[in-house]
């Protein structure tokens, strides 16, 4: 059996020892100065003229007179005397002679924000790191803040997230138990993109702004525009729903060609547009109408518009423009009417559009 303890150096209580409250009192000497270690000073050389029982310092370099020889020891002042401890790798002292927290290396004391430290390989705070984050924190809020001028600092705050090449990463990932939900960065190229994810493996991007031009980009907003290809009859006074059966862009498939309208797959503001252009079929003598349909009952506030005859056939363009507040899952059809006689509205020149806006 040995001694002394491996890390401390306590001694143990040998078997059929005399006295032993003399080998349980040294260890409890050692573990009152070791634990919960602070100490005066940690860079003075010589010892004080009028030490205090109880003070401990960490000998500086270069020590002398009674610390000569005990450069970077642990030294107390006991029963009138100076005692010396030799540290280990990984003791920390507070200095509350300089307000520092300072950590022996196995060779010296460092400060804990000595530029020595810029090279350890991982820090973990409140956690153990993981693999592909050797910074790691687990806490519930974090802050930063600038250095104010009347603090030495010139009151801004910036920080920098650097990749090597065009076709590397530089964002931030969020996520939910560890599940990606949403990037934003520079992602596979130098465009700063906002993309999020209902699983950590397929993304959409809600927003790209193009690095040369500054371009915004918002791939997946609900828009569409759409047209009919075929002269839509409309008997005189009657309302019809134009058949926009034909998409030139439907982005989220708001479209439903089929169905003649538009489905707003989300709740929100919606610009909507539509142009009728007039194909005769007995007199141009008619009034034209248009509107814009919500759930097929109730017509959009100002949607509904007219123009009087005659009209030119192929030529006269009736033009609507307004905005709607939709929930998700609601339509919107355009329609036209003829008053006093029959006609067409006419294919390729009639169109219907809309784009979400807020």
């Amino acid at each position: 059996m040995a001694d002394t303890s491996s890390c401390l150096s306590l001694p143990f209580i040998q078997p059929n020892q005399a006295q032993k409250h003399v080998t349980h009192n040294e260890a409890l000497r050692i573990l009152d100065v070791l634990t919960q270690l602070a100490v005066l000073t940690d860079d003075q050389p010589t010892a004080p003229a009028d030490p205090a029982e109880g003070d401990r310092h960490i000998v500086g370099d270069a020590a002398t007179g009674d610390w000569a020889g005990h450069d970077g020891q642990l030294t107390l002042f006991e029963n009138g005397l100076w005692q010396y401890f030799e540290p280990k790798s990984g003791w920390r002292a507070y200095v509350t002679g300089r307000d520092a927290l300072v950590v022996f290396d196995g060779s010296e004391w460092i400060d804990l924000d000595s530029d020595e430290l810029q090279e350890i390989s991982t820090f973990g705070l409140g956690m153990v790191t993981v693999p592909t984050a050797p910074f790691s924190a687990k806490l519930n809020g974090a802050l930063w803040t600038a250095l104010y001028q009347a603090d030495g600092g010139d009151g801004d705050i910036i920080s920098t997230l650097n990749k090597e090449t065009a076709a590397d990463d530089a964002g931030f990932v969020f996520q939910q138990d560890f599940g990606t939900r949403a990037l934003f960065g520079l992602f596979g190229s130098d465009n700063i993109r906002l993309a999020t994810s209902p699983n950590g493996t397929d993304f959409r991007d809600g927003m790209i702004v193009n690095a040369a031009t500054g371009i915004v980009e918002q791939p997946n907003l609900p828009r569409f525009k759409g047209a009919t290809n075929f002269d839509n009859y409309t008997a005189a006074d009657v309302w019809t729903t134009i058949a926009i059966n034909e998409a030139e862009f439907n982005d989220q498939n708001v479209l439903d060609a089929g169905a003649n309208q538009f489905v707003a797959p989300v709740a929100g503001s919606y610009l909507f547009g539509a142009a009728l252009t007039f194909k005769q079929n007995t007199t141009d003598e008619v009034q034209m109408s248009a509107r814009l349909l919500r759930n097929g009952a109730d017509v959009i506030s100002g949607s509904l518009c007219e123009i009087t005859g005659p009209h030119v056939s192929e030529q006269t363009v009736l033009q609507t423009q307004t905005m709607a507040q939709l929930s998700a899952g609601d339509t919107v059809e355009l329609q036209g009417r003829l008053r006093g006689s029959d006609g067409y509205f006419m294919a390729d020149q009639t169109s219907f559009w809309g784009f979400k806006v807020g």
